[in-house]
């Protein structure tokens, strides 16, 4: 080894040796990995290596299909070929009507990506995968490229394609200490001796919190076992004359692939087990845990019944061994929170099918800054404190057991509730509130009838949206509406040096009067947009910061890392303050009448302004802000008063018509109004003008804020994107994000957020769209469960252009 590296990789699986080859794919060459033992010699050489399309974003199918690609390629190299058997098509099958519809919405998700799939019949599912019964079947969805690779040959593949552009790669070298000096440089001590990087990478799998430990690091990663047998040849697969596709079944919880002429098949089962929790032995290398097939007994009866010729063959041999999960089941890849130079690539689930794509990602993030994709749905930022190893067991037992069963619309499963709540979370529940999750904290979606009204999950519109959502919005039009908006990312930003180092870091203009509000926009240095806050000035060097819920751990990362040496403070108040949303034409009487020491009229306290306030005796922080578009603010309260708070509110409201109302109701009246939701509608894909926050972005000022240079570079060039409002002529569903926009039938956007508007009486759609196209008037078609609706794009702003609501005196 060489004293010193720019980029050192930890880890020799597929996640380390991707990164490692598109490190040097990038122009990164002064890089070497670390291997405790030989590359492969931990998850990947068991990996059952299925390599598929599939994904819930179009982030993952981005990623999957360049997989494929990249592993196309590596196996045609006649000096050194792999084992890949690509293209033999795989069925993912339907057993009830919200497979459809979901398989609907993902065929429209992916071919945004340029990747087709098909909704098979159960009788196309039977003549394409001969050795299945179609009982209980509605259909399947059909991935034409669909594969299995060799996971020890692809593996040494990257890594001699790697060393062939210069990278060095060390094998039988553990990683015994790991240390930063006060520079930032990273020192390993490793059994070979002392070695440095100015750049970390842990791709460490199932070892992944050793190396976190001598991080100080607590990754929300663990191992869970994973089994598949293998079995004798089968008649049937010698009979068939080609291989039979791959099949995954989310009803009796198994995959199976050809594997020789016989078949491989991988059982989720429902009683299943964590790995490695306690520790794991430091011989553990190429090794597989003790068979258990006992434990998969439930789901076999049922397997046999889909796959008869199991009952007639021996089986050959039983793998165990342990697979990473992530707290969410998407891995990590990127930059780990509250470092400047420390990455990841870990809880590589499905490590060998998206391998390819991970580290083209990490690569990218790591030589760029940034990838060609927005990252959000793998970014290790998107976990907090909750997400400690336990609640990491809870949530990976549950993916575990709900492997192919993908999230329904608005689905908050149980395992991990409860991690995050505020003081008046039972008060809520009381109310009948229905519960989603954001960053962890329990947050009120709608609320019931009654305690026993059961929440319909589906991709099409229910009583919930039709009856219950709409008779929220329909409160908050006419009277008045609280909403409690816990985990709002709230940062206190104080210092004589705090007005020009955050004026320093925004495209917006930052409000320069205490007491005013500004929403500002931050830039990636590409000049793509990072990031959304309200700014409130509330004193000449205190100002307040606010975010969404889920980018605590993103924003607070990129502001520390901006900070000037003297004249800033950050302090986070994230945890000890909740929003109390109080919105609608009552808003004012109903806070005037337990504030009457503070003037709330339109003069005295105009839109966009910030006062401190008590609320009875509850003391709070008032901003006439609405996300609603209604008259309104938002109370933010510490958390010993929320209570106090909500419950004077709660009282004193019966005589203004108060009803509670949630986050499905306030993303429709969002909606009507056109406002942005982060990395939803603000991704790190477009700039600013493509998404059309042109009357945010203020590229001559004078500040140099980051991504100014990419911005000034690109003007005169033609958008790629633009951003716009749609209504769609349809009343069986909204769309979903992801589905495609479509001219022709040809794809021109992608939706980004949809919901039904109950004030507009519109079916709305925001996305990003071909410019071609972007214009008010124009005509397109959007896809929703399987079927092209006529759309018109029409102005971003549907319910009160004017803002004489929000405005009101």
């Amino acid at each position: 080894m060489k004293s010193h590296y720019k980029v050192i990789v930890i880890g020799g699986g597929i996640g380390g040796c991707s990164t490692l080859y598109h490190l040097t794919q990038e122009g990164c060459t002064d890089v070497a990995l670390i291997e405790r033992n030989e590359l492969t010699s931990g998850t990947t050489w068991h990996s059952a290596a299925q390599v598929t399309n599939f994904g819930a974003t179009q982030t993952m199918v981005g990623l999957k299909s360049h997989s494929i690609q990249l592993y196309k390629k590596l196996a045609a190299d006649p000096e050194n070929p792999i084992n890949y058997h690509h293209a033999s098509g795989g069925i993912r099958l339907a057993s009830t009507q919200e497979h459809l519809d979901g398989y609907n919405h993902f065929i429209s998700l992916a071919k945004g990506m340029g990747v087709d799939f098909e909704l098979l019949s159960p009788v196309e599912c039977a003549k394409r995968h001969p050795l299945i019964e179609t009982h209980e079947l509605v259909g399947g969805l059909w991935d034409p490229l669909d594969g299995d690779i060799d996971p020890a040959q692809l593996t040494q593949a990257l890594a001699r394609e790697a060393r062939k552009a210069g990278a060095e790669i060390f094998r039988h070298n553990p990683v015994e200490d790991i240390h930063q000096k006060e520079d930032g440089t990273w020192v390993l001590q490793t059994k070979n001796g002392e070695v440095s990087c100015d750049k970390l990478v842990n791709a460490g799998g199932y070892r992944v919190n050793e190396l976190g430990k001598m991080l100080g690091i607590e990754y929300p990663v663990i191992s869970m076992e994973h089994m598949y047998f293998l079995t004798e040849a089968i008649p049937e697969i010698e009979a068939f004359g080609k291989r039979v596709p791959l099949l995954r079944d989310p009803l009796d919880d198994f995959y199976s692939r050809q594997e020789k002429n016989g078949l491989l098949v991988g059982i989720y089962e429902q009683r299943c087990k964590t790995w490695g929790m306690d520790g794991i032995d430091p011989n553990f290398v190429n090794a597989l845990c003790p068979d258990d097939l006992d434990r998969c007994l439930d789901n076999m009866e049922r397997v046999f019944e889909r796959m008869p010729c199991l009952e007639r063959t021996g089986i050959h041999s039983i793998v165990n061994g342990p697979i990473t999960y992530s707290a969410d089941g998407n891995p990590l890849v990127g930059k780990t929170p509250g470092f400047d130079n420390l990455y990841s690539i870990i809880g590589l689930r499905a490590g060998l099918g998206e391998g390819g794509g991970h580290g083209k990602i990490l690569a990218e993030i790591i030589v760029h800054g940034e990838s060609e994709w927005d990252t959000w749905c793998i970014d290790p930022a998107r976990f907090t404190s909750h997400a400690n190893t336990e609640f990491t067991a809870l949530k990976s037992i549950e993916d575990y057991q709900n492997e192919f069963r993908f999230h329904m619309p608005h689905e908050a499963r149980p395992a991990g509730r409860l991690a995050k709540t505020t003081p008046i979370y039972t008060t809520l529940k009381m109310q009948h509130a229905e519960f989603g999750v954001v960053n962890g904290w329990e947050r009120a979606m709608f609320f019931k009838p009654d305690a026993d009204y059961k929440f319909e999950h589906s991709f099409r519109f229910t009583d919930t949206d039709k009856k219950i959502v709409a008779k929220e919005v329909k409160g908050v039009t006419e009277n008045v509406g609280i909403m409690e908006v816990n985990g709002f990312n709230r940062f206190e930003i104080k210092g004589p040096k705090a007005a020009e180092w955050l004026d320093s870091l925004m495209c917006s203009n930052i409000p320069k009067t205490v007491g005013r509000i500004g929403l500002c926009y931050f830039l990636t240095e590409k000049g793509n947009v990072l990031g959304e806050a309200t700014i409130a000035k509330l004193s000449e060097d205190t100002f307040w910061y606010g975010s969404a819920a889920a980018a605590e751990y993103k924003d607070m990362d990129w502001l520390r890392s901006h900070l000037p040496d003297e004249g800033v403070e950050i302090t986070s108040l994230t945890n000890t303050h909740t929003i109390l949303s109080v919105t609608g034409p009552k808003s004012r009487d109903l806070i005037a009448s337990l504030s009457p020491r503070t003037d709330w009229s339109n003069e005295a306290f105009p839109w966009l302004t910030t006062k401190s306030v008590y609320i009875g005796h509850a003391q709070a922080q008032a901003l006439r802000v609405s996300f609603s578009g209604e008259l309104g603010w938002e109370l933010h309260v510490p958390n010993e008063q929320l209570l106090l708070a909500h419950t004077l509110l709660t009282e004193a409201g019966v005589d203004y018509g108060l009803i509670p109302f949630g986050s499905m109701a306030l993303e429709s009246m969002r909606l009507e109004k056109g406002y942005r939701h982060w990395k939803a509608d603000l991704i790190t894909e477009f700039d600013p003008f493509e998404s059309a926050l042109d009357r945010f972005t203020k590229i001559n000022k004078e500040a140099n804020f980051p991504g100014k240079a990419a911005l000034l570079a690109k003007q005169g060039q033609p958008m790629r994107k633009k951003f716009v409002t749609i209504t769609v002529d349809c009343d069986i569903a909204a769309a979903h994000p992801g589905d495609s926009i479509c001219v022709d039938g040809k794809v021109v956007g992608t939706v980004t957020s949809a919901a039904y508007g109950y004030r507009v009486e519109k079916n709305i759609v925001l996305g990003f769209i071909d410019p071609a196209y972007a214009d008010e008037g124009s005509e397109v078609d959007v896809e929703i469960i399987g079927t092209p609706y006529p759309a018109v794009v029409v102005s971003d702003c549907l319910y009160d252009p004017k803002n004489e609501k929000v405005r009101s005196k």
